[in-house]
């Protein structure tokens, strides 16, 4: 198995164009409103190929993506050289990230904390976003509780068949240790200028592990990490998150370094 997101990068826009990032963006957009952040720097963790950054850019941020892979970041700055914009990319870990100074706030979508298994590590993660915000900074992240992994993805397996390309997500929950291991089989089509690859697929594979923390689990990370924790919401809402949705926003604040 390859690392996560290697052969997956090339590929990831194609397959996740079932999530609408315009109305992440917005849903985003107007919690940082609701905060008084309508411009300035703002951080994303776990960018990825540059969807929600480059949005953020167009909406008059100043965006630093960061993510630990270069292929994902390689597809960024392609957008971002196509957009015009001046989204600054980084490759970094999220759990030793270095900024220049403060921002105004740290963003983090796509359950990206989750792929933090170890909660020290996320807490360390939480305390570097303590310490690279502004003064009463925002802080705002998704994640899938371990009722998400558990109940609804359990022992799946997704599989989809396109012209290009063709996929297999098998999923599998380690309830001793809240670990989901998420085995994805690539298969892309191959061509070249004599049709000598036509119809011809290579096979690539990747495991990608995520953690299943519970909300009081994020609850007390943030606690745990000098952040001021904000608010709770089942995604896409203003409704007090519980142990069962399948996504919750947390906003935590600046709390002092």
């Amino acid at each position: 198995m390859q690392e996560a997101y290697s052969n997956f990068a090339t590929c990831y826009d194609q397959l996740m164009d079932n999530i609408p990032y315009d109305e992440w963006f917005h849903y985003l957009h107007e919690l940082l409103k609701e905060y008084k952040i309508k411009d300035g720097i703002v951080a994303e963790l776990g960018c990825g190929t540059g969807n929600i950054t480059e949005l953020m850019a167009r909406a008059g941020y100043d965006m630093i993506g960061i993510d630990n892979s270069d292929a994902m970041l390689d597809i960024a700055n392609q957008k971002k050289s196509e957009n015009k914009s001046s989204s600054l990319y980084l490759l970094q870990d999220m759990r030793e990230f270095e900024l220049y100074g403060t921002v105004k706030a740290v963003i983090s979508l796509c359950d990206s904390v989750n792929y933090v298994t170890d909660s020290d590590d996320l807490l360390q993660v939480f305390k570097l976003v303590n310490n690279y915000l502004d003064p009463k900074g925002i802080f705002i992240f998704d994640f899938h509780p371990r009722y998400y992994y558990k109940e609804i993805v359990a022992d799946a397996t997704i599989a989809e068949d396109r012209d290009e390309i063709s996929f297999i997500w098998d999923n599998y929950y380690d309830e001793d240790e809240d670990i989901n291991e998420l085995a994805l089989s690539l298969f892309v089509r191959e061509s070249d200028e004599d049709n000598i690859g036509d119809g011809l697929y290579r096979k690539y594979e990747e495991l990608h592990l995520q953690r299943g923390y519970t909300l009081e689990e994020m609850k007390q990370l943030i606690l745990d990490s000098g952040l001021e924790l904000v608010a709770c919401y089942d995604a896409f809402t203003k409704t007090e998150a519980t142990e069962e949705c399948e996504r919750i926003y947390i906003i935590a604040r600046e709390n002092g370094k």
